[in-house]
């Protein structure tokens, strides 16, 4: 059979349309394992659109089911192997041939797959085997479930959720409460049966249908030198933005003031393939907020770029719409309380025929280290390390003897996560409180009962029992990768949110390629005292203006938070009162509403309710679907 590549050929389903409380109505994609039993699955369900696609394996049962725009998908064929990459890519189809035509088994392609800039699902069939496969930071994640006694595949779990019948699994919701989730807590979906892959994993599915998680990258040892590092950082982003650009008549970008945002706009400006580029800044409410007047210097240096600048009296505050139920059930939203605010963006975009926006999200989890980086560079650098510590210290204001008690404690992560399960309700120590290179313990809110505290424990507990490992046996390694992780996670939400408007929402410092190069760093050439985020200012050099990239001052938005739960609070109330959460025996609704009507003189202390709230909104998002779906069925 003659090799061939195309943008893949789709036929309609003739599936009946039917909505499981758990898909709030949409879906992405399904993977089916080839054999009988998967065709059984894909006759007896559907996937909740009216109009959806269906790409074949060689046998011709379906493979890949589900509903993507044009343009986000790649295929290629040789013989019986198929090759799909479903996403953002910088490659063609003649480069998918070479790969496959040159591959004699599915992990044959890690190499391939490791060169290709982006972010995006790879999809394989080669002869009955199948691989997915997502992105390192989960924006492009894998959830895999048993169907019909066999193993699928999707691109969101609520899809397989819906054709288990699975339920919320009030236990992994906990693990949503959290201060910050850790890993493994943070790869536990909300959804029973459904599971979601280790970063750097892929799925393979054999042909009876059974499957394996198998590992196809390591975090890098961190060993290059500054200059070494800041160059690849440097092509690496270039190629990760040149990715979006390839086939985009305009492109949008944040453009905050701050380093992040304001390299990928430089970047995006160079590219050829980009024929505008729309900048876009959002007006703080804090009138001492300096990022204004850094935007307004970088926009003196890109004369060929449109600069659209939303007031804030025009924007909708912190918390509008939080009575609104979501339409994505995947999970709590983390950025819930700028919902309103991330689709007013979208739609300014979208009137100005802008499809695609960049956002710097991403390069203070690459970039900024945490204060936990410090422990982890104590113990590689020793004596080195004095100088940086005395400036963390000052920093952060730790007590001389916490730092130094601090230090000397190198605990395991399975310590680590023992010493976590037993700290969830010991109050937080703020800025005071030193940590190992593991990161910050988590914490549950207050308002958390004597029984979700168990269920977290018992997670924590379990999984330090199991030895799981870290993402890296490296302490700041597997930190970076567990913020990138966390950030992925709200990038893959919030483009289901702007996609709506026909906006996508990419972040390209979480592409594959940038995330392994920011790790090859030696963390001595992370932190500079005199300099912020030294690695990216070093690959940013002679494309962004050495005056933007001596920037010092980082701007911050507890006003926008405390504006509006001013103007919102009946509304937050109101979410209150007759708690979900409480329906579950997970928090005091009336604790949370005593901690809604007191003063926050710290944004720290704020937070625990945002992410309560949040889970309540899901909460009643899903129970809202289910009776939507029971109000069709008694229609019908």
């Amino acid at each position: 059979m003659c090799p061939v590549a195309h943008a893949a050929r789709h036929t309609q389903s003739s599936w009946t349309n039917s909505v499981h409380p758990a898909s709030g109505g949409q879906v992405g994609f399904l993977v089916l394992p080839d054999n009988q039993d998967g065709a059984a699955v894909a006759r007896a369900t559907s996937p909740g659109l009216e109009q959806t696609q269906v790409i074949p394996h060689a046998s011709g049962r379906p493979w890949i089911v589900g509903a993507w725009n044009a343009g986000e998908m790649l295929t290629a064929s040789v013989g019986r192997k198929r090759l799909a990459l479903l996403g953002c890519f910088g490659t063609t189809s003649a480069e998918l041939l070479r790969a496959l035509s040159g591959s004699g088994d599915v992990a044959a392609l890690d190499a391939f797959l490791r060169s290709v800039p982006g972010s995006y699902h790879a999809i394989v069939s080669f002869d009955g085997e199948v691989r997915v496969q997502g992105s390192l930071s989960g924006v492009h994640e894998v959830f895999h479930a048993t169907v019909g006694g066999v193993t699928c595949a999707a691109d969101r779990p609520d899809t397989l959720a819906a054709r288990i019948g699975g339920d919320i699994d009030a236990q992994a919701l906990v693990g949503h409460l959290l201060s910050q989730q850790p890993w493994p807590l943070s790869g536990y979906t909300v959804w029973r049966g459904v599971e979601c892959l280790a970063p750097g994993h892929y799925l393979r599915i054999r042909p009876d249908g059974a499957h394996r998680a198998v590992r196809w990258w390591s975090p890098p040892s961190a060993e290059l030198t500054l200059a070494e590092g800041a160059r690849r950082v440097r092509n690496a982003l270039d190629d990760a933005v040149a990715a979006r650009a390839r086939n985009t008549p305009a492109l949008g970008c944040d453009f905050s003031g701050g380093m992040d945002s304001t390299s990928l706009a430089f970047l995006a400006s160079r590219q050829k393939g980009c024929r505008r580029l729309v900048t876009i800044r959002r007006e703080a409410v804090d009138p001492a907020h300096d990022d204004a007047q850094w935007a307004l210097r970088a926009a003196a240096f890109l004369p060929g770029a449109e600069f659209v600048v939303l007031p804030s009296a025009g924007l909708p505050l912190s918390f509008t719409d939080q009575l609104a139920y979501d339409e994505d059930l995947e999970a709590p939203y983390p950025w819930s309380r700028v919902k309103a605010v991330v689709a007013c963006v979208a739609r300014q975009l979208a009137a100005r025929a802008v499809p695609l926006q960049l956002t710097g999200h991403g390069g203070d989890e690459l970039f900024s280290p945490a204060p936990s980086f410090y422990h982890a560079l104590a113990h590689s650098e020793g004596l080195r390390s004095v100088r940086d510590l005395r400036v963390a210290r000052s920093m952060y204001r730790w007590p001389l003897g916490a730092m130094l008690s601090n230090l000397l404690r190198k605990p395991s992560y399975r310590q680590w996560l023992i010493t976590a399960s037993m700290s969830l309700t010991k109050p937080v120590g703020g800025p005071t409180e030193p940590f190992t290179g593991w990161g910050a313990h988590p914490r549950l809110p207050p308002w958390a009962t004597p029984e979700a505290v168990e269920m977290c424990a018992g997670l924590l507990r379990e999984a330090a029992a199991r030895g799981t490992p870290p993402h890296s046996p490296e302490a700041a390694q597997h930190e970076v990768l567990q913020a990138v992780r966390q950030c992925g996670t709200k990038i893959r939400l919030t483009n289901r949110l702007t996609s709506r408007f026909g906006v996508a929402y990419h972040a390209p410092y979480l592409d594959d390629q940038v995330v392994s190069a920011a790790l090859s760093v030696r963390l001595a050439d992370r932190v500079e005292a005199e300099r912020t985020k030294p690695v990216l200012a070093t690959a940013m050099r002679e494309i962004v203006p050495d005056a933007l990239l001596d920037r010092t001052t980082k701007g911050e938005a507890s006003a926008e938070v405390y504006a509006g739960a001013r103007h919102h609070k009946a509304e937050l109330l109101a979410l209150t009162e007759d708690m979900r959460l409480a329906r579950l025996g997970l928090v005091d609704d009336t604790a949370v509403r005593a901690a809604l009507l007191a003063p926050h003189p710290v944004s720290r202390t704020f937070i625990p309710v945002v992410t309560t709230l949040a889970c309540e909104v899901w909460l009643r998002s899903v129970e809202a679907a289910r009776t939507r779906m029971r109000q069709q069925e008694g229609a019908a």
